[in-house]
């Protein structure tokens, strides 16, 4: 009886407890905030005030009484959820702390998920609409291992060949032109193959897409379907536009089909607005009929493979079929394979260009997530202190060092999930972003999108969960080295912070530090290399050279027409005041069209079994070499009299001449192109003609009225600005045909730096999160310089009685600071060495070692440093010794 009483008691005692804050509490947590309440009193606090500190300190009336429940063996679920309320209270009673912590990951995370969105779109999803794109791979050609494109036979071929692959599909990029006013707007376009939308499962919202045959013929099939901002733009969404009739290149198309809104093509970086059949490819392409054509190699194609073949099954059976299409056709094939090549290696189009940048980019941004989470661990870190008396009643009550850490990384799930919610929305505004760092080309509209999908949100969910283990582990390493009377003093530690807690917070600095150092260093080298490669000279003028264009083909002009028309414009554009020379060609050098490339033959060269002597040419008019600036060796250039009723001439490079005439002067030789031979008349300097970063190939020119082109570019030497020329050369133009329009007016130099757009977005990117990530570094450093300023109040103080000036306390601090610094500057220049090479495909004429760039990082961190180092310093000078001795 007497111990059922005893139990009655205990138990009405509990309850009444729980009604009442004072009851609430157990003997021994009520001793712990009257210990609090009195070493208050000692500070001099009024009792009001100790008592509400002492509260405070312990979370508050309501957080104290959640930690004593939370000590009574709750069920997982409620747990967790207390966790989470508890977590969502403590962000919300210090919304400094929180805003700063979520604004960091949410940068980190930001950044990480615009990355992924970009290398899904661009490189492994980069088809909007198109199914199944696991299953389609890039088809090229190959000669002495490097890719080309190929011919329409050899298509054929591998289509009756080979039975791993259920589709072969073609798709050439090409354009047309639109008039507009006094300017002519560049449409961009695709000649593909008959089965183009049913093979990518594309189906056109009104009408059809192309017929099988349909790609068959010279000029059989005027039939084109267009896209769907095509469409909506020009057609005002006319629903009744299929049937309807469209001028492409002087020749009426009908129009049959709309493509689905979102569905942009199958070329990386533009947007397609019409798609013709391979039929109608003469009217489109320069050089004449291709399709029967064996060394035409102008395809651009892709391949899906049938279920459960792999990429190296079907690149056997192909292999197999090109040394078969070697064997039946030495005079084309010789020396040529065939290859296949994923998505994300495409060689033909803005994929491949691209791959480099986003490569160095996906390391950069784990780079600054790692400099994100450090800097969020060091808030935590210096906030776990701040909480310690908490952590202290939970383990006096009975909580044990697993319920402290899951209610840690709880509140670390909390940050990084409103970090990742932000990040995404950051993605989803950057999604679009890349195309704008892209030079405008002429009125072509660009197409580089992000695409976040369900793998961007997979590894935004991974990335989210390493915050998390990160963010809940740095508080958490502390906690086992709480105890009671270290909770309730006060820290009075030096200005280092304090022993063994001071080297967590030291070294998340230095790793900052560090990590920003090699974005720093990065970043610096490839400046460099983009000026090295715009200070290069590409071998021809660029700063009074104009380029610009008039495409006859639209306009219906035939050669003899054309002809005429381009010698009377370029006789009057001669005459227009500054004016020093023009001359038309058919290629602009440096820009993405390919240049003519064929097999040839040199007298007196008897090439290797292996090779098949493959070079490119250019058509170039009378006077191109010195309108150009590109200097001429020996011999002549071009003349009016290299028509096509004159003897067939070429004009080849040093490195031509070179290559196939080893040191004899080859003026006077001759050389076979396309079963004609032609005679060497000139040896023209090497230049640059498909990039600025190209090693010296062999390369010649043949006038361009023995190889006529329409769609010739117009190339004039003058100081004038391309805005006053533009003016003058329209008045000229609508002078003689008031239905043509210019292409823009630009000068060579635009020209190069558009080539240069790569290293342009690489260096603009990694500058961008170079500079977010030396920002975040200096806050971690001002954060930890800071706390342990305001934890050195007795020492500061002390210092000062005895006689320490204010420059001694500022010396103190800041070097506290630089050497931090000094150890991440260290420790970032020793992974810089071995990281920076990885930045090689990017780099031109510049050393992963350069010491300007390693220079330039070290001043940078360093006027970082001081100013994230000053403040704190300064704060320290201003203490109150008789304040600080006092309390």
């Amino acid at each position: 009886m007497r111990e059922l009483c005893r139990t009655f008691l205990h138990r009405l005692a509990a309850l009444f407890r729980h009604r009442h804050l004072e009851d609430d509490l157990d003997a021994e947590l009520r001793s712990h905030i009257e210990m609090a309440i009195e070493l208050n009193l000692r500070r001099g606090m009024s009792a009001e005030d100790a008592r509400r500190e002492a509260l405070r300190s312990f979370g508050g009336v309501e957080q104290t009484k959640e930690i004593y429940r939370d000590q009574r063996g709750l069920p997982m679920i409620e747990t967790a959820l207390q966790d989470l309320r508890f977590g969502l209270r403590m962000l919300r009673r210090s919304p400094g702390f929180s805003i700063l912590a979520i604004l960091c990951l949410t940068l980190g995370i930001g950044a990480n998920a615009a990355v992924f969105s970009w290398a899904e779109g661009i490189l492994f999803r980069p088809y909007p609409a198109v199914t199944h794109q696991e299953q389609l791979f890039a088809l090229t050609g190959t000669a002495r291992g490097e890719p080309e494109l190929t011919s329409w036979p050899d298509i054929l071929d591998l289509q009756r060949s080979c039975t791993l692959i259920d589709s072969f599909i073609v798709s050439k990029i090409m354009g047309t032109s639109l008039s507009i006013g006094d300017r002519a707007e560049v449409t961009t376009g695709s000649i593909v193959s008959a089965n183009y939308f049913d093979a990518i499962g594309v189906h056109p919202i009104l009408g059809r897409g192309f017929e099988p045959g349909e790609d068959a013929g010279r000029n059989a099939h005027p039939v084109t379907v267009i896209s769907y901002q095509l469409w909506k733009g020009r057609f005002k969404g006319d629903p009744q536009i299929i049937g309807k009739s469209q001028r492409l290149n002087n020749v009426m198309h009908t129009i049959v089909g709309v493509a689905p809104e979102g569905f942009y093509g199958t070329f990386v970086g533009w947007a397609m607005q019409f798609w013709v059949p391979a039929s109608m490819e003469e009217n489109f392409e320069a050089g004449g009929y291709k399709l029967e054509d064996r060394g035409a190699r102008w395809i651009e194609a892709y391949v899906r493979l049938r279920p459960g073949v792999t990429l190296s099954q079907a690149q056997q059976e192909i292999s197999a079929v090109a040394q078969r299409l070697e064997t039946d056709y030495p005079a084309t094939n010789r020396g040529r394979g065939i290859k296949l090549w994923p998505l994300w290696q495409t060689p033909f189009n803005n994929a491949n260009t691209l791959l480099p940048t986003l490569e160095i980019m996906l390391a950069v941004v784990a780079f600054v997530l790692l400099i994100a989470c450090a800097n969020v661990g060091n808030l935590l870190l210096v906030r776990s202190f701040a909480r310690r008396q908490e952590m202290t009643v939970r383990l006096a009550i009975g909580a044990g060092r697993g319920r402290l850490l899951k209610q840690l990384f709880t509140e670390g799930l909390i940050l990084s999930a409103f970090g990742a919610a932000g990040g995404l929305l950051v993605a989803h505004w950057c999604r679009h972003a890349l195309v704008l760092l892209f030079p405008a080309r002429g009125g072509v509209a660009m197409h580089l999108p992000g695409e976040i999908d369900w793998r961007v949100l997979a590894l935004s969910a991974g990335v989210c969960l390493i915050a998390t283990l990160t963010l809940g582990l740095v508080p958490a390493m502390q906690t086992g080295k709480i105890d009671l009377a270290g909770a309730l003093k006060s820290d009075s530690a030096g200005v280092v912070g304090g022993g063994g807690r001071a080297w967590v917070r030291s070294g998340l600095v230095v790793v900052q530090v560090s990590l920003s150092f090699v974005l720093l260093v990065g970043a610096g080298l490839l400046l460099q290399s983009l000026q090295r490669i715009r200070n290069t000279s590409p071998g021809f003028s660029t700063r009074n050279v104009l380029d610009t264009a008039v495409n006859l083909v639209p306009a219906g002009y035939d050669a003899p027409r054309a002809q005429s028309f381009q010698d009377e414009l370029l006789q009057r554009v001669k005459t227009l005041p500054g004016v020093e020379s023009a001359a038309f060609a058919r290629m602009t050098p440096l820009s993405y069209g390919s240049f003519s490339s064929t097999v040839i033959a040199v007298d007196g060269y008897q090439p290797p079994p292996e090779e098949q002597p493959t070079v490119e040419y250019n058509e170039v008019g009378p006077e191109y070499l010195a309108t150009m600036g590109i200097p001429l060796m020996s011999g002549r250039e071009f003349t009016r009299a290299d028509d096509e009723k004159a003897a067939l001439v070429a004009v080849v490079n040093e490195t031509m001449a070179a290559k196939y005439w080893r040191g004899k002067n080859p003026i006077g030789e001759r050389v076979q192109v396309k079963s004609r031979w032609m005679q060497v008349v000139g040896v023209a300097k090497d230049s640059k003609y498909q990039s600025v970063r190209e090693v010296p190939k062999p390369f010649f020119y043949v006038p361009l009225r023995q190889n006529f082109s329409r769609g010739a570019g117009l190339f004039i030497r003058t100081p004038l600005s391309p805005g006053t020329m533009a003016t003058a050369l329209a008045r000229e133009v609508h002078a003689l045909d008031g239905n043509l329009a210019l292409y823009e007016v630009i000068t060579l130099q635009e020209q190069v730096d558009r080539s240069t757009s790569p290293q342009q977005v690489a260096v603009t990117l990694v500058g961008i999160l170079g500079g977010l990530a030396l920002l975040l570094a200096a806050i971690g450093l001002y954060g930890v310089m800071s706390y342990a300023v305001s934890q050195s109040t007795r020492e500061l103080g002390l210092r000062m009685a005895l006689g320490a000036g204010a420059s001694n306390l500022l010396r103190l601090v800041m070097w506290r600071g630089l050497a931090l610094t000094a150890g991440g500057v260290v420790l970032g220049a020793t992974v810089a060495l071995g990281l920076t090479r990885l930045l090689g495909s990017l780099l031109y004429k510049v050393s992963p070692r350069d010491p300007l760039a390693f220079g330039s990082a070290f001043v940078l961190m360093a006027i970082a440093a001081l100013a994230a180092c000053f403040l704190p310093a300064w704060r320290a000078t201003r203490t109150d010794p008789a304040r600080a001795l006092r309390e």
